[in-house]
């Protein structure tokens, strides 16, 4: 049987301060919500607005670097997979919760943040220095010239 494919890409804004906290083992952990919103004209042609909620998490170090610098109103685009899991609430009923865990966020600027992007295994610079933030987007692989918007090959 083929592998599956499990991928998320959200880009939108923090809800609420992030919540840093350690699991019993030491290991870092990074929660909150992020909102997006997309636009849509409904039967008679108004436009509407609708905004979903999405749990996101974050482990380890980058957990930990991304709470000093993220706040309410951040913009994020975060790129992840799907979890679910089950509990047991207070009377005993069995629940589900499912969660994006973030691989790659980067920080688009917005309330709160600054331009930066927050470094994956796959952005990694060729010192092998990535996990840190660093400044803004790094347009040298579209012909480096912030010239017109027609050198951009999209």
């Amino acid at each position: 049987m083929a592998d599956g494919l499990n991928r998320v890409m959200l880009l939108g804004n923090l809800g609420a301060d992030p919540e840093l906290r350690s699991t019993s083992g030491g290991q870092s952990v990074l929660k909150f919500r992020l909102a997006t919103s997309e636009s849509y004209l409904d039967r008679n042609r108004t436009r509407q607005e609708r905004t979903e909620w999405h749990n996101v998490v974050v482990w380890g170090k980058r957990a930990e670097a991304l709470a000093k610098i993220l706040n309410k109103g951040s913009r994020l685009f975060v790129e992840g997979s799907l979890r679910t899991s089950s509990y047991e609430d207070r009377e005993g009923n069995k629940r589900y919760k499912t969660e994006i865990t973030a691989l790659n966020i980067l920080l688009c600027g917005g309330r709160g943040a600054g331009p930066a992007r927050e470094s994956g295994p796959e952005f990694e610079d060729e010192a092998g220095g990535g996990g840190a933030p660093s400044g803004g987007f790094d347009d040298s692989n579209f012909g480096g010239d912030r010239g017109s918007d027609d050198e951009f090959p999209f």
